[in-house]
């Protein structure tokens, strides 16, 4: 009976998007299912391929970087997801082959530009540091890209 219950609430989050394991497992402890249920729960899920937490980090990564967001961030929400970081790393690998942080950077950054144009050049730069940093972009080729379209636009 709980099982049922368990198992039916599960399905339900299933239905709207892919679930890790661990978050699975925490949104059926805050339903207060017992842990024994949710063990039960979560196996047979598992048995049934309903749940696949490599499958889950590929899908995950790829969505994110058609977004675009940085690696960082990506890495940092998989962590909170439960993810172990063999499979997110694994995951991230095989996404990011033709990978290029830099001019995804610059292609975000000059249309960013465009909506700042008219204000201090130093709010500009803040703002673009912040709001680049915030997608999970590495410090250091944000820092080279914003120098280097501040020396091209200057």
């Amino acid at each position: 009976m709980v099982f049922n219950k368990a198992r039916d609430y599960a399905f339900r989050l299933l239905k709207f998007r892919m679930r890790s394991e661990e978050e699975l497992r925490q949104r059926l402890k805050r339903k207060k299912f017992d842990q024994a249920a949710i063990e039960k729960v979560i196996q047979h899920l598992k048995e049934k391929d309903f749940i696949d937490d490599r499958e889950f980090a590929r899908a995950w990564v790829a969505d994110k970087i058609k977004r675009p967001l940085g690696i960082r961030r990506i890495e940092e929400e998989l962590k909170s997801k439960g993810i172990d970081k063999e499979i997110f790393q694994e995951a991230l690998a095989k996404a990011t082959n033709n990978y290029d942080e830099e001019s995804i950077i610059r292609q975000l950054a000059e249309k960013r530009l465009q909506r700042l144009k008219g204000l201090d050049p130093n709010k500009v730069t803040s703002r673009l540091y912040s709001y680049l940093l915030r997608r999970g972009f590495s410090p250091d080729i944000v820092f080279d890209v914003i120098t280097q379209l501040k020396f091209k636009s200057g």
